[in-house]
């Protein structure tokens, strides 16, 4: 049997392929396509190709297994994979053979792989945090230009900022600047209105992601952003590296006697955990209706500060979320808890 390995890159990715002792039976750079690997990869026989995670993986791990072959995603942070490799002398020549090396070995950890499903709802999730970062800059500018003359858009949301900047007696040359701004946020607003009517009707009709919001604080942007991010909830041994993967766990450096734990890790992904830390904000700011997890972070608040306890609700928030996914059994409301429409 043979055993395969590629350095990824955008443009051009290096190949190698070695046999069972270790002998090189190809060493060789190619474009990066489809083409191409069907090319190099779709006449030999069946073997064992590895190659590390990134942006790029997936469609050509998915190339390769239409040619036969089985394809390892590998996680780049299993430092074993590397062995004794220098870091001093890189070349991707360098880093090929010694992935060929992990692979013909068994050296190596297989990164998750996201389902067709989640890949796609992670796509559309993508877009629309690009388009609303698009509307919040174009109106913390719009903002900013109306204040250097003076004017004060009133207060409110995104959605109603166009009725109130027309509300304002703006001279006539300032309106000539700002009218690409103020296009910009017409053309947004109904595009935006309709991805988030889509991702409602979508979280309410995947039954996780209905279970999911029935935690606090928990709406359908969240609740679908966190079922993306997860895909499996088999991935995971327990609530606790469930959080740690969405970094809301301490650092720590401890030994012996000496505990020392700092700020949290900020792993993984950053879209998922800012969600859960804005849910644990709602909890916070709904003193009406936060029920027990309210007064639970409010206890923890006068103990260690505010900033401190929203992360620890969030932490906790990513835990209850899994424990409800793993065991399929929807939050048990205390009374009267807070709800997020993202």
């Amino acid at each position: 049997m043979e055993y395969g390995a590629i350095d990824l890159h955008l443009q051009r990715s290096q190949i190698r392929i070695v046999a069972e002792d270790g002998t090189v039976r190809l060493d060789q750079r190619i474009v990066t396509s489809r083409p191409e690997f069907v090319g190099l990869f779709g006449g030999r026989a069946p073997m064992r190709v590895l190659l590390e995670t990134g942006t790029e993986s997936e469609w050509v791990a998915q190339t390769l297994e239409a040619c036969g072959h089985e394809v390892i995603v590998a996680d780049p942070n299993y430092t074993l994979m590397y062995g004794a490799r220098a870091r001093a002398v890189k070349t991707d020549k360098r880093d090929v053979a010694t992935l060929a090396e992990a692979c013909r070995l068994g050296i190596y950890r297989p990164a998750h792989r996201v389902s067709a499903a989640q890949r796609q709802q992670r796509r559309e999730l993508r877009v629309r945090e690009q388009l609303v970062r698009v509307r919040t800059q174009a109106i913390n500018l719009l903002r900013a230009q109306l204040r250097q003359e003076g004017y004060r858009l009133a207060s409110g949301s995104a959605e109603t900022v166009v009725a109130r900047y027309d509300r304002l007696a703006v001279p006539a040359a300032l309106q000539q600047v700002l009218t690409p701004l103020l296009d910009v946020l017409r053309h947004l607003a109904p595009t935006l209105t309709q991805a988030a009517e889509t991702l409602r009707a979508r979280a309410a009709a995947d039954p996780i992601a209905r279970r999911l919001m029935t935690a606090p604080g928990i709406g359908p942007i969240t609740a679908l952003t966190y079922r993306a991010t997860v895909d499996t909830i088999d991935r995971f041994a327990d609530a606790g590296s469930a959080s740690a993967f969405f970094g809301l766990v301490p650092r720590e450096a401890s030994s012996g006697e000496r505990q020392r734990r700092g700020r949290i890790t900020k792993a993984g992904p950053p879209v998922a955990r800012s969600l859960l830390i804005q849910a644990a904000w709602v909890v916070w700011r709904q003193r009406a209706t936060g029920g027990q997890m309210h007064a639970w972070v409010l206890r923890l608040a006068d103990r260690r500060g505010k900033r401190i306890a929203i992360v620890a609700l969030a932490r906790r928030l990513s835990r209850i979320l899994y424990a409800m996914w793993r065991d399929g059994t929807d939050y048990r409301v205390g009374p009267r808890t807070a709800v997020s429409n993202v």
